[in-house]
């Protein structure tokens, strides 16, 4: 791509999705993550009333006398960005790929995190890490995200997010807000999610096509696998099939709700020609 096609494109996804963040999600978006973590500030002479389980008991033996911690509620968040890059993610009907709604939402989250001066960071995952911008702040940083969520060409078109769940543990040892951006077409990472929603605040938000969820009747058709390269050759025809095709997509769909839920994670499932502003909106103030 173009340097100036590439400036003009994250221009216009800067323009959108900034207007989103000042105008919707600022407040929202704070409101839904703040006090998820106590920092310590400073330590005080023991008061009648105070918890004795904060007593400070190295300062408490210098001094001879009884003091506490004190802690307040971690002002300054860190949100990560886990998108996933393979293959699967270029599929989309009605003009709109999933990879590209991935990219408006990631951008909209970035800059609300930006307006509550909290830094942001990027994972790029197909079946291995494809790209890590480590968190920072500042709105130079943010536009350099956008700019790879768009631009970025992945070396695999397969997908593994337990891969990039266990590149966020080894990375990230402080807690942090994790959005997870995939269809969820993923060998299983129960194991590795369990871990990390039990370390880091964790959403997961599914984005998938409406023919994705039901099989249109097309007749004999010519299907291209974008992670594995494959053509075949399929009987859109056969109600038997695309009956079989429903109902997978829905196991598919409760799978992920329950895998997130059982571990303590959030979720948000969002289709390519639906709002993401009202579900992102939603979810915000639900958490909140």
């Amino acid at each position: 791509m173009e340097t100036k096609e590439l400036l003009k494109k994250v221009r216009k996804i800067e323009i959108k999705t900034r207007r989103l963040s000042n105008n919707i999600f600022g407040g929202e978006y704070h409101s839904a993550f703040k006090g998820r973590g106590m920092t310590f500030s400073e330590v005080r002479n023991y008061q009648f009333g105070d918890d004795v389980r904060t007593i400070d008991w190295n300062v408490t033996a210098r001094y001879n006398e009884p003091f506490v911690k004190v802690f307040e509620e971690e002002r300054e968040l860190t949100l990560m960005l886990i998108v996933d890059v393979s293959g699967s993610e270029l599929f989309g009907t009605d003009n709109a790929l999933k990879k590209n709604i991935i990219t408006e939402i990631s951008a909209t989250l970035a800059f609300s995190a930006l307006q509550n001066n909290d830094k942001v960071g990027l994972i790029l995952f197909s079946d291995q890490i494809e790209l890590y911008i480590p968190p920072k702040k500042g709105k130079t940083h943010v536009l350099r995200i956008i700019r790879e969520l768009i631009e970025f060409k992945p070396i695999s078109k397969k997908t593994n997010i337990g891969i990039a769940l266990q590149f966020l543990i080894s990375v990230n040892k402080k807690k942090l807000i994790a959005f997870i951006l995939s269809d969820f077409i993923s060998p299983d990472f129960e194991k590795t999610l369990k871990v990390t929603a039990k370390k880091h605040d964790v959403t997961g938000i599914r984005i998938y096509d409406k023919f994705e969820e039901i099989m249109p009747d097309l007749g004999l058709v010519s299907m291209f696998d974008q992670e594995t390269e494959e053509i075949k050759l399929v009987d859109t025809s056969s109600l038997a099939l695309r009956n079989k095709y429903k109902k997978q997509n829905s196991l598919n769909f409760k799978k992920f709700n329950e895998l997130f839920t059982k571990n303590g994670a959030g979720t948000l499932i969002c289709r390519t020609d639906e709002s993401y502003v009202k579900k992102l909106l939603s979810y915000f103030k639900n958490r909140g």
